[in-house]
């Protein structure tokens, strides 16, 4: 029984083997399936890089800085 376990899936492996060496013909992933992929990419060439405003800074967070603190009011628990 393991005889033809063994039989069978070396078969299987030659049959993957030449499949994807191109004896039935080009692999699937040989073409272009997107052929707009190109068109979509950005060109570093076209980008401006602008400075930012102070308006805009507001909003960034500063890295490695102290963490704000949270607008929490605490008050103790009665008992």
């Amino acid at each position: 029984m393991l005889r033809w376990l063994i039989a069978i899936l070396f078969l299987a492996n030659m049959l993957a083997f030449v499949a994807m060496r191109g004896v039935f013909g080009p692999t699937p992933t040989a073409g272009s399936r997107e052929p707009n992929h190109l068109n979509r990419q950005f060109r570093a060439e076209s980008l401006k890089v602008q400075p930012v405003t102070a308006a805009e800074a507001a909003d960034q967070a500063v890295v490695g800085g102290p963490a704000p603190a949270a607008p929490i009011a605490a008050s103790a628990l009665p008992q």
